[in-house]
């Protein structure tokens, strides 16, 4: 147990909120209930108000710091108490702002500080005159999203992130809603992840007969999604639950149900254990791989497959990246299985359609207990070219089961292309081999005058990606680059001098940390990094252009932030010469894993399936 202090502009977001008639739409919780007396009490003393008591949702006095989809604690405290203190009487000035204001923009254009005489300049664009809560309720009706502004402004997207809030724009949803309504007339419709009730409030306009129900784990956006529900005049026929979609239990519906919405885009890394394990366990319960790289939204992809019924029908807009990755498997199988996938709508990763989400973007539409034979697939360069998600070239099921990757076949429907003749894959020829993870670099990476080391365990090694964009055609010396400690594993071995040397400088690396990164517990002995020998060819993999090949005449080794090429069987220097030539300037970056803002990423066997000559070609490759 413990107290609670939220921001100013929380607390007048959660009071606003109220005010709107959250509390009409059905599903209000504890721990929402806990938040409104609490900016209740903010307002009325005009100053940040602290509330204690042991809220019923996750068992913590802590509505603002915990996301239950994560199992993570977001807050300052170490105990899930977030410790933003509030001073002065900024609540009392700002709400008074509000009230005095007119047409009740909610558009915040300042953040709270802490401390202080509190939020200065929050809320924007107030006129004189007329009630604010009546204009703001007007916008709601108008089809904007207010509330969802304000919060958005009030967490900047580093805050955001962790949950994987990023609210969806309207060109989106309206996309979506088209699609539906094509789909078929829903009884329900769900929204995995509601936020501030986007695609809910769109939802009830189109189908003015339809129960809108939102699952959000954020009470303070549980709130304002409510407000929103209730403001735009669908308190009666809404519920807004305070709960994990992968543990809702969602009741029969009396006809069919739409699936709609924009699920929170967080990395595995940051998922709870628990939920990794229902991931698997679910997974294999319906026979689809699962793998523990996958992120929050394959895991709602997979809580869709159990809540859906042969019937329905579903879009989401997710991160495209799953169509390319090994842990998307479990999507393009539930999409060819369960889910029946209709078409995948991919928005081009120069197009920046989540400003605030460095992530590409997908819409899937799909309709479960389908048998599809084919599944429409297709590229836009823009939101606007969305339109209805009608578009799409139909790719047969067949074609995708054979292949790994579906994004190529969204930029080239056709399939894959017939390999030219005297063409073979990159694989063939060599092995592509990711560099050595030092697991603490500042520890294992030095210039080499400082470490007190002998010189034959300093190792020359390319260890940013702009020495080899640097480099040209060729690595002809190692005179810029850094070393990388590379300690041999008997210690005792060494003669007396260079032990004590070796020794010494792992007490200073073990002072240092080195010993409690991930890497070093998993490997034994701690100290050896083991760096690959140096590979012919070196090439860059991860950035906005197409990746560096380089020749590595100077016999550098190379750290993570690099591929090494490595030769199956022998190649003679002027064949090796001529590989890298004809990667370079054949090499493009749509060949690669797109990501948000045209960032390339080529993991080792992506490069591997690159082709290239055949051996007896290479030769000639190379330009005189």
């Amino acid at each position: 147990m413990g107290c609670v202090t939220a921001s100013p502009a929380e607390y007048a977001l959660a009071d606003l909120a109220v005010r709107l008639g959250a509390a009409q739409v059905a599903g209000w919780s504890r721990a929402e209930q806990d938040l409104a007396a609490a900016a209740a009490a903010a307002m009325e003393a005009g100053s940040g108000a602290t509330w204690s008591g042991q809220s019923r949702w996750d068992g913590r006095a802590s509505w603002d710091s915990w996301d239950a989809r994560a199992g993570r604690n977001y807050g300052a405290g170490g105990d899930g108490v977030a410790r933003s203190q509030v001073g002065g009487g900024g609540v009392a000035a700002l709400w008074a702002g509000i009230r005095a204001g007119g047409d009740g923009v909610a558009e915040l254009r300042g953040r709270s500080r802490a401390g202080g005489g509190g939020v200065a300049g929050l809320w924007a664009g107030i006129r004189a005159g007329g009630d604010g809560v009546t204009a703001l309720r007007a916008r709601i009706q108008a089809g904007e999203d207010p509330l969802g502004q304000a919060f958005c402004h009030i967490r900047p997207p580093e805050q955001r992130r962790g949950a994987g809030q990023t609210f969806t724009p309207p060109a989106v949803v309206d996309s979506m809603i088209s699609w539906a309504g094509r789909a078929l007339t829903p009884a329900r419709v769900v929204d995995p992840g509601a936020g501030s009730a986007r695609f809910l409030a769109a939802a009830g306009r189109r189908w003015p007969e339809a129960e809108l129900i939102g699952l959000e784990t954020d009470p303070l956006v549980a709130l304002i999604g409510r407000a929103t529900l209730a403001a735009a005049g669908f308190a009666g026929r809404a519920a807004i639950e305070v709960a994990d979609y992968r543990s809702a239990r969602l009741p029969a519906a009396p006809g069919r149900t739409l699936f709609l919405g924009n699920p929170p885009y967080v990395r595995h890394h940051q998922l709870a254990a628990q939920w990794k394990a229902w991931f698997r366990d679910t997974a294999a319960r319906l026979g689809v791989p699962a793998s523990g790289l996958a992120g929050l939204h394959a895991h709602f992809f997979l809580a869709t497959a159990l809540h859906a019924a042969p019937g329905d029908a579903g879009a989401l807009v997710t991160a495209a990246e799953w169509l390319d990755v090994n842990y998307g498997g479990l999507i393009r199988a539930l999409l060819l299985g369960p889910l029946g996938g209709e078409s995948i709508h991919l928005i081009d990763p120069a197009a920046a359609v989540f400003p605030d989400a460095a992530a590409t973007s997908a819409i899937t539409c799909f309709r479960p207990g389908s048998t599809p034979r084919a599944i429409r697939l297709r590229q836009v360069a823009r939101v606007t070219g969305l339109g209805g998600l009608a578009g799409g070239t139909p790719v047969p099921v067949t074609v995708l089961r054979s292949v790994p990757r579906w994004r190529p076949l969204a930029v080239r429907p056709s399939g894959p292309r017939r390999r030219p003749e005297g063409l073979v894959e990159l694989g063939e020829l060599c092995r592509v081999h990711r560099g050595q993870v030092t697991g603490a670099n500042r520890v294992w990476i030095t210039t080499g005058e400082d470490c007190e080391l002998p010189a034959r365990f300093l190792l020359p090694a390319v260890t940013r990606a702009s020495e080899l964009f640097h480099a040209g055609d060729t690595l002809a010396s190692t005179a810029t680059l850094r070393r990388v400690i590379g300690l041999p594993a008997d210690i005792c071995a060494l003669p007396a001098g260079e032990q004590a040397q070796v020794t010494a400088f792992l007490d200073r690396a073990r002072a240092a940390g080195a010993t409690e990164s991930y890497v070093a517990q998993h490997r034994s002995p701690w100290w050896r990094v083991r760096l690959a020998e140096p590979a012919p060819i070196l090439a860059s993999y991860m950035a906005r252009r197409p990746p560096a090949f380089v020749r590595n005449l100077a016999a550098a080794r190379h750290v993570n932030i690099a591929h090494g090429l490595y030769p199956r069987d022998p190649l003679p220097p002027p064949a090796l010469d001529g590989l890298a030539a004809y990667l370079r300037r054949s090499v493009t970056v749509g060949q690669g894993r797109l990501y948000a803002g045209g960032l390339a990423k080529f993991e080792p066997g992506d490069m591997e399936r690159l082709l290239v000559p055949a051996p007896s070609q290479l030769e000639c490759q190379h330009p005189a």
